[in-house]
């Protein structure tokens, strides 16, 4: 099979990522649940991982790494911790329903959605720099939208944030392991993302970086390993957003991921995927019969048939071996916004497995 869906997950891994998780699986257990050791052998190797988060992410400590179970969970956090009901937050239009549906479940307030053409960073950034003010509770903000793979301007946005005092958060889904994330940079409240894509980790697995001094919400409540004779959740990080038994054989893996990504190189990664893209880019423009939707170097590349939906080019693609996502990518808000809302895209994302070989096939198996 030729894969280009890695903006969903990656499926190529490396042969690291599936060793370490089955080594987790055979040697350590729960960390501070045991002095034994298998209980310090988790301990330790949620450490390493928390540590090279921080170092890859610009994370002030390890302890402001909270393992989550993808980036979905990690932005709920986040939201519900900052937006109460009857708060105004802006956000911009190429959000995936990851930001939308919690705020949408929030309730009771006024969401500024900032609108722009695609892949104009300057327009984005002015509208941010328009919609934000004294009122505005929190910004939240995709750093790549995953339907087109537009990276929005970021630091920007996060200057803006800092000069008017609001909290911001990065959904960097589809950028972790491609673009740089830095945390500490940006002053983000805070920043989500997935273990299982550009990470290369297992599923069910995911990192929220919390900035400085923040003190975010408890979602779920439980045992924590810690403070065991109080009923109130700890104060602290990590154990204040990890109730229960971490998922320790996924983070094993996870960390196997991070550690080929910063061996690779994320500079490294981010040219070669943009190179395949491009090609891919090239090639559907002279064949014809498509829109292409580009902007600048980038992972992800969604076009439009011309002469039938993009499900079933999806569907006949897969008949022939190759895997892509067709539709709407859990995220109507920016196909309103780039106008594409009625018939969705095509998407193709690439990871640091794919070749210029299986670009060339793609292009020679498309009508």
């Amino acid at each position: 099979m030729i894969y280009f869906d890695s903006a969903a997950t990656t499926l190529q891994k490396p042969e690291s990522v599936p060793a370490a998780v089955a080594e987790a699986i055979r040697t350590v257990t729960t960390p501070g649940r045991g002095d034994h050791a298998a209980a310090r052998g988790a301990a330790e190797l949620l450490l390493q991982c928390r540590t090279l988060a921080a170092e890859m992410f610009d994370v002030s400590a390890p302890d402001n790494v909270v393992l989550t179970g993808n980036a979905t969970q990690g932005l709920n956090i986040a939201i519900k911790s900052l937006v109460e009901p009857g708060d105004t937050v802006v956000i911009s239009g190429y959000e995936h329903n990851a930001v939308t549906r919690p705020l949408h479940a929030i309730g009771g307030g006024k969401v500024r959605v900032v609108n722009g053409r695609l892949f104009d960073r300057e327009q984005m950034a002015e509208g941010f720099r328009r919609a934000v003010d004294g009122g505005v509770k929190a910004v939240i903000c995709c750093h790549v939208s995953n339907v087109f793979g537009y990276a929005l301007p970021v630091e920007e946005i996060a200057g803006i944030c800092a000069e008017r005092g609001v909290p911001l958060v990065v959904d960097a889904a589809q950028s972790a392991g491609i673009l740089p994330v830095q945390v500490e940079k940006w002053g983000a409240a805070y920043v989500a993302m997935p273990g299982h894509k550009g990470l290369y980790g297992p599923q069910g697995t995911g990192l929220l970086l919390c900035g400085r001094g923040q003190r975010p919400r408890c979602i779920l409540e439980g045992g924590t390993g810690s403070l065991s004779r109080q009923q109130d959740m700890p104060e602290e990080l990590p154990d204040r957003l990890e109730a229960g038994t971490q998922n320790v054989h996924g983070a094993a893996g996870l960390l196997a991921g991070m550690r080929f990504v910063q061996r690779l190189g994320q500079t490294r990664i981010a040219r070669h995927e943009a190179r395949l893209m491009e090609q891919l880019g090239d090639g559907l423009e002279r064949k014809g019969g498509y829109r292409v939707f580009r902007g600048g170097e980038s992972s992800v590349l969604s076009v439009v048939p011309l002469d039938r939906p993009p499900e079933a080019l999806a569907d006949q693609l897969a008949a022939r071996g190759v895997a892509v996502r067709a539709g709407l990518h859990c995220a109507p808000l920016a196909h309103r916004t780039a106008g594409t809302e009625e018939t969705g895209t095509l998407r193709f994302s690439a990871s640091a497995f794919n070749t210029q070989r299986e670009v060339e096939r793609v292009l020679a198996l498309m009508p």
